[in-house]
């Protein structure tokens, strides 16, 4: 499948849909602490994007290929789990980690973000590999400019990642963006610098490294969505979604309470 190059039109949508999943993510900040269900945070966002934004989740009802309908509108991914761990009964406790990934449809184009948070106060091990994952997505980003390649954005996350000891994993990726919830390309968040698809404006896509702070191997809980790591490690993951443009990139999913960029 071609990849869709967005005209100005479409990427101003697309502006304004990356800033509400931002701002969604903002609004449940506060909500973040020990006592809360994973379920209640889902309550909260669903009610906020639809009654207060005007947004549509994407992620309710979404059937891909092979699976059944995802049953929530949003994603909690709690210390092990590495990605779209299924809002439930599970309270939060103090010095866990958790990724909460929103994405909203508004006037028929995606905003796709996650962040990571903290409950109360973490181990030095879960808040290094929180900053690293952070890290790792600013450095992916910063690869991203015209004529570099998927390859560029793969190989600066993935050597940061295991100079630290750490690891990528590999079967999720970040993903073209606009109309459709996943377009082409596919973002791998490992590879060789100079190979893959060439960079062009008008691209947008996701960059969302999931990183463990032991191996990288994976395996898939009984409910068909929720990923976990193999050796029951910490997993971490951010997400913005990014331009291509003339000279570089424009993070799209920006908002007043988006933790600043590496130095």
């Amino acid at each position: 499948m071609a990849v869709e190059l967005k005209n100005r039109e479409e990427i101003e949508r697309m502006r304004v849909a990356g800033r509400l999943a931002a701002e969604v993510l903002d609004f449940i900040a506060p909500h973040v602490k020990p006592g809360i269900t994973t379920g209640e945070l889902d309550r909260l966002c669903h009610d906020y994007m639809v009654d207060v934004q005007r947004t549509i989740p994407a992620p309710l009802n979404y059937t891909p290929p092979g699976y059944s309908p995802y049953p929530k509108s949003i994603c909690t991914s709690v210390n092990h789990v590495v990605c779209h761990g299924v809002p439930g009964e599970k309270k939060l406790r103090h010095g866990d980690i958790i990724n909460i990934d929103i994405t909203v449809i508004k006037d028929g184009f995606h905003g796709d973000t996650s962040r990571m948070f903290f409950v109360g106060q973490p181990s030095i091990q879960a808040r290094r590999l929180v900053d690293l994952t952070h890290d790792c997505m600013w450095r992916g980003i910063r690869a991203v400019k015209p004529g570099n390649t998927l390859g560029d954005i793969g190989h600066a996350i993935q050597t940061h990642a295991e100079q630290q000891g750490c690891s990528v994993v590999r079967e999720f990726c970040g993903h073209g963006i606009g109309r459709n919830f996943h377009e082409e390309p596919q973002i791998l968040h490992y590879g060789r610098p100079g190979t893959g698809l060439r960079l062009e404006p008008g691209m947008t896509f996701t960059v969302e490294p999931m990183i463990n702070a032991g191996k990288p191997d994976i395996r898939q809980m009984a409910d068909g969505w929720t990923i976990v790591t193999k050796d029951h490690s910490l997993s971490a993951q951010w997400e913005h979604t990014v331009l291509v443009t003339e000279d570089g990139y424009e993070v799209l999913t920006v908002s007043a309470g988006m933790p600043a960029p590496p130095a």
